[in-house]
């Protein structure tokens, strides 16, 4: 396979991760899939921005199979929406609390983890990184908080589900190697951009 973007931390892929994961060695699991929530957006005029065009298309939850059979190759996971799929009991599920409320939208996203320690949570605002150029875009400390968990520091991290290449900034920010695949083009390039920045102080 040809990288679409590749440094001295980050490899990003264009294509399907239903075909391409299986070859790539990696060592932790850390993603945000689709939650297959497209056609349950309601609220303002906020879904009507040109970024939430194509939104209903791509959110579309993957087979629980495929996000299992992901978790099952690496050390560790974590996954977000892991409450959307048919995930293993955990003991440590993270919680992210998004402020300020907002009445029409969620207040909290969870995330099952494969870690054997007490469950989480951080506190951060919904876009605390300036415009957001995915429409679930994480808050980059938020992928840190979860990066950081990992236990090993020579770790690879992949994020077969890479959008706007958060979780890979995220990782290289903190000193990790990591892969990401991602379907959109045009994501790719927005992650490629992203992670060809220098890296930023934590």
């Amino acid at each position: 396979m040809t990288p679409y973007y590749e440094d001295g931390a980050v490899t990003i892929y264009h294509g399907d991760c239903r075909e391409m994961v299986w070859s790539l060695q990696f060592d932790a699991l850390v993603t945000d899939p689709p939650y297959g929530l497209g056609d349950r957006w309601t609220g303002g005029t906020w879904g009507a921005a040109a970024m939430y065009d194509d939104a209903r298309q791509w959110d579309v939850r993957p087979d629980n199979e495929l996000v299992r059979g992901m978790v099952s190759q690496a050390r560790e996971s974590i996954v977000w929406g892991g409450n959307y799929f048919e995930m293993p009991p955990s003991r440590c599920w993270l919680a992210w609390f998004k402020i300020p409320s907002m009445a029409t939208m969620a207040d909290m996203e969870l995330a099952w983890t494969s870690f054997d320690r007490p469950a989480k949570s951080i506190t951060e605002s919904r876009n605390p990184d300036g415009t957001r150029e995915h429409p679930t875009q994480k808050p980059l400390r938020v992928m840190r908080w979860c990066i950081e968990m990992l236990d090993d520091l020579s770790v690879v991290v992949l994020d077969p589900f890479a959008g706007s290449g958060t979780t890979l900034r995220a990782a290289k920010d903190c000193g990790r190697k990591a892969i990401g695949i991602e379907l959109s083009e045009r994501y790719c390039e927005i992650a490629a951009r992203r992670c060809a920045q220098e890296v930023l102080a934590l």
